[in-house]
């Protein structure tokens, strides 16, 4: 099997090169990695940090917008440069935690499901960090209910609709027309994959909220 790892990047000259590293250290037995980097317009060191990796990582596709279009507008030009059998996306910021890719593809590969979205939000706030503040509890509200209304359309549970880590086969996304340019892909590719009569299981990730 055949995974393509697509991590769309602004402005993360802090954290782009662990990333890489990380997602690069993932072993996944029998599973061989496509890694596909989108630079989408950044301005800052971005870029050379990830240059400066393309020798060491040799599964490393490098992509780069001229300017800013938006995450989905970066997430649409990875999968069409993706050879894998399956597609996850990687934020760039360490929030979601590379290692958590072996729970997702392990569904997959025991043919549990061929869709896996990693959930934030089968918990509570942790109030002794950072998830205490007020936007982070804005946010945690506002997917919840998105989340909430996304199931009752569909009429199938869904906890955590705006997750960055979603899993799904390349084929049921290489003929689809995505029209989202920004953060508007989460719900978009969500209501597609669902139209298309795919079952969307969901797993429990580890976080670090920014």
């Amino acid at each position: 099997m055949k995974l393509s790892i697509i991590i769309p990047v602004f402005n993360e000259e802090q954290t782009i090169n662990k990333v890489l590293i990380n997602v690069n250290n993932v072993n996944i037995p029998g599973v061989d990695k496509d890694i596909i980097v989108v630079d989408d317009g950044s301005t800052d060191a971005t870029a050379p940090e990830i240059k400066n990796l393309k020798l060491k990582i040799k599964n490393l596709k490098i992509f780069r917008h001229a300017k800013n279009l938006g995450k989905g507008a970066a997430v649409r030009t990875g999968i069409e440069n993706s050879t894998g059998d399956y597609i996850i996306i990687q934020d760039a910021d360490l929030e979601y935690n590379p290692n958590d890719i072996k729970k997702l593809i392990g569904l997959v590969k025991n043919s549990v499901s061929g869709v896996v979205y990693g959930t934030r939000l089968r918990r509570l706030p942790n109030f002794n960090r950072d998830e205490r503040t007020l936007g982070f509890l804005l946010h945690y509200l506002g997917n919840k209910f998105l989340s909430f209304l996304t199931s009752i359309l569909y009429g199938q549970w869904i906890t955590d609709m705006e997750t960055g880590y979603k899993l799904f086969p390349k084929i049921v996304v290489k003929d689809m027309k995505l029209n989202s340019k920004r953060f508007d892909f989460e719900p978009e590719i969500t209501a597609k994959l669902l139209k298309a009569g795919y079952k969307i299981l969901d797993v429990p990730i580890q976080t670090n909220p920014r």
